[in-house]
């Protein structure tokens, strides 16, 4: 279900990209710096998941040409 508030308008390899980086800046909590900057990290992934970025809605951008599509289950239009 999709909705003018959310809609789908992340592309599938742009939210794959999104949710590694994300993970990645993630890790810094436990490795390296151990920074609580590091929880930055949860807006790509979060956005990524959701394949809905409120940045791209406010500007209208949508990454995904024709409908988009969740990275999982079933198609739903968007």
């Amino acid at each position: 279900m999709t909705s003018k508030f959310a809609p789908l308008n992340i592309h599938r390899v742009e939210r794959v990209v999104r949710i590694l980086l994300g993970l990645g800046v993630l890790s810094l909590l436990f490795v390296g710096p151990q920074s609580p900057w590091a929880l930055l990290g949860l807006i790509p992934v979060v956005t990524g998941i959701l394949g809905t970025c409120p940045i791209y809605t406010l500007l209208g951008v949508k990454t995904c040409h024709g409908t988009c599509q969740p990275l999982l289950g079933t198609h739903r239009p968007g």
